[in-house]
Order: C-alpha cells, then sequence, then structure tokens
C-alpha cells in the first residue's frame, strides 16, 4: 500500500514537472482579437506544439516553411505541419477551425507587439493567408 502511495506521488510530481518545463520554454501569447479571446483564449507555443488555455493542445510533426505571403507580400514566419489533424474543441464550445481537422499552422508577426497565429485544413502546406480557415491575433509577452 505504501509503495503504491509513494509510486502516485511520483507520478503526479512528474507531470506537474513536466507541465512546469513546457511554461517555460514555450511563448505565451495573450488573446487579442475578439476571435482569439472568444475561441483560443491564450495560447503557449513553441517549435513543437500550441498549448491552448483550456489545456488542448496540437503537436507539430516539423517546420514545412519559413516564409509566408501575408495578402500578397512575403514575410518571415513559421508554417508547422500538425502531427495529428483535429479540430479541438476550444473556450465556449468553439472549435478551433470549425470546417475540418486543422493540418497546419502558421504564425508571423503582425505589427509591433502582436502575432498572428492562422490555421489550416489544407493537404498540402499552405503558401498564403489566404487558404486560410480562422486568423487569432496576440499580444506578445514581454
Amino acid at each position: 500500500m505504501r509503495r503504491l502511495i509513494v509510486s502516485s506521488i511520483l507520478s503526479i510530481l512528474s507531470t506537474l514537472m513536466a507541465t512546469a518545463a513546457f511554461a517555460q520554454q514555450a511563448d505565451h501569447y495573450t488573446a487579442m482579437s475578439n476571435t482569439a479571446m472568444s475561441v483560443t483564449g491564450d495560447v503557449w507555443m513553441d517549435d513543437f506544439s500550441i498549448k491552448f488555455e483550456n489545456g488542448e493542445t496540437l503537436e507539430f510533426s516539423n517546420l514545412v516553411a519559413d516564409h509566408f505571403n501575408v495578402d500578397g507580400r512575403s514575410v518571415p514566419g513559421s508554417v508547422y505541419r500538425v502531427k495529428e489533424p483535429a479540430d479541438p474543441e476550444l473556450q465556449n464550445g468553439n472549435q478551433l477551425c470549425g470546417s475540418g481537422d486543422v493540418t497546419f499552422v502558421a504564425t508571423w508577426a503582425d505589427g509591433e507587439g502582436t502575432t498572428a497565429i492562422a490555421v489550416f485544413t489544407s493537404e498540402r502546406a499552405p503558401k498564403s493567408n489566404g487558404q486560410m480557415c480562422a486568423l487569432y491575433s496576440y499580444e506578445d509577452q514581454k
């Protein structure tokens, strides 16, 4: 019985430490646009995944591009392939895309201190924001 309790405590501590490590490594973005506030809430993102305020996560399998076309101009950014496509239910029962499983996530600087995150359902890597199913805007944490 004592071993079971110790094992359970160690398991809980391991989970807490892993969560804390993720929070320290991932960049925190504060929801700024109405869609971000009502759908995703704040997000934490790194080169491996994006975590939403309600705890849902999408893992990335790889970075497929480091530039992206936004409104006809090429900008530095990151386009990630989603490891296991999904359309998670987030804040207020809203889904990330609402029109199919998200296959790619793109992010780029969208002005001074703000970041845009777009999601896509395409089979091929998106080349521009014209192909997105949703766009969210966030304030960068300082």
